[in-house]
């Protein structure tokens, strides 16, 4: 019988680089993104730019974490306390998080078979909620029709605000994820797409709301210091009754994130043959039912999802334990119970009573994810899929 050996929680180490240049900003004393020099700019201030120039948009904001963002997203936008805030209802705790810390009310849209939005039920929620916003979560790096997306979005006029954690890094069509909508969030945290262990970026190419966003990230009068945002002018009307929500990236971390930000290119494609090596055997065992890629997809595969229907009951606790013993960790989407990063819609109580969402939970009942770190080779993959087709060969027998 197979057995895997390697840690799924191991990320790649710091370039030695960014190691360096972190070394500097603490020997400095100045980790505040403010406490610079007379005509120095800090390592904040230059992530920012160099960011916007990798989305391809003239702002940007650093922030404490993604789910931040998200947070400050919203307000920035113009959410008022109450309004209903459309989101897909397969996400993580943060988005409705950042909707409910924003003053927001969750209204959840179903999912498809391929993980993204549906389509009929987003507009369907829209005309019944009467959202002005849509919190649309490219949840594990699954795009949905973003042509779609906008066309609806547009005929509602509903704000698109997109949650990217999961897509720094891919596009729609030739176009970046987060180039979308009216704001974009992303994260830095240490599971995704450049690792600062916490932290976060929020993008737009909307001038009043970046001046809005980089006031409630707690700027002070110091906005000048930023040279992703708009000019000092933008900022004239909104600054005295803007609130102050203090959530700054400091200079450690932009500088731990510069130097990672060149690399991203290559790691998206060195994910993506992981991801393809692991899509090509999982979609040799029977049983294993994989989601569909769109071709105008450019995804990031730094993690897959796979579904197996004929599992129920206790067959599913039984499959990912004799997985975990053989040394293969799966997360399970369908849970009632939430376990680590993963949570099912319906645990979510302060949103009060869940609503019936039968696709969803039809779908998320024999969903597994599975982390795809760099620090593993194609070789591992190969030896995943073999332990996973030997589990559910040995647990058929049994039952």
């Amino acid at each position: 019988m197979t057995n895997f050996t390697k840690p799924f929680t191991q990320q790649e180490p710091i370039p030695e680089s960014g190691i360096e240049r972190a070394v500097e900003v603490m020997r400095s004393g100045r980790l505040h993104r403010y406490n610079t020099l007379a005509g120095e700019l800090s390592e904040t201030e230059l992530l920012e730019k160099e960011y916007a120039e990798y989305q391809g948009v003239p702002y940007c904001l650093a922030c404490a974490s993604g789910g931040y963002a998200l947070h400050v997203a919203l307000k920035a936008a113009g959410l008022k306390q109450g309004e209903p805030v459309l989101t897909n209802a397969f996400t993580l705790a943060p988005v409705p998080g950042a909707i409910n810390n924003a003053g927001g009310t969750v209204v959840l849209v179903e999912i498809d078979e391929n993980y993204c939005v549906d389509l009929a039920h987003l507009e369907q929620m829209i005309e019944q909620s009467g959202s002005r916003f849509f919190m649309m979560s490219h949840m594990r790096g699954h795009l949905a029709d973003m042509d779609a997306v906008v066309e609806i979005c547009e005929k509602h006029g509903v704000t698109l605000i997109e949650d990217c954690a999961h897509t720094m890094g891919a596009s729609w069509n030739g176009k970046k994820s987060g180039n979308f909508g009216r704001v974009a969030c992303f994260s830095t945290q240490t599971y995704k797409h450049i690792n600062s262990g916490e932290g976060g970026f929020l993008t737009t190419d909307d001038e009043e709301l970046m001046a809005r966003a980089v006031m409630h990230s707690g700027s002070y009068m110091l906005f000048e210091r930023h040279g992703a945002a708009p000019s000092a002018d933008v900022f004239a009307d909104i600054r005295l009754d803007t609130p102050n929500y203090s959530g700054r990236m400091d200079n450690l971390r932009a500088a731990i994130l510069r130097a990672q930000l060149p690399l991203l290119s290559e790691n998206v494609d060195r994910w993506n043959a992981r991801y393809r090596s692991l899509e090509s055997g999982l979609s040799e065992i029977d049983g294993v039912v994989l989601s569909q890629r769109h071709d105008k997809e450019y995804f990031v595969g730094s993690s897959i999802q796979f579904r197996v229907p004929q599992l129920s009951g206790d067959e599913i606790p039984q499959f990912i334990g004799d997985c975990a013993a053989k040394g293969v960790e799966l997360k399970w989407f369908g849970n009632a119970d939430p376990q680590g990063f993963t949570s099912r819609y319906d645990s979510w109580r302060y949103l009060g009573d869940a609503p019936k969402l039968p696709q969803t939970l039809k779908i998320l009942d024999t969903t597994f994810d599975m982390r795809v770190p760099l620090t593993f080779d194609l070789e591992d993959t190969a030896v995943i899929v073999q332990v996973i087709k030997e589990v559910l060969l040995s647990d058929g027998e049994k039952s």
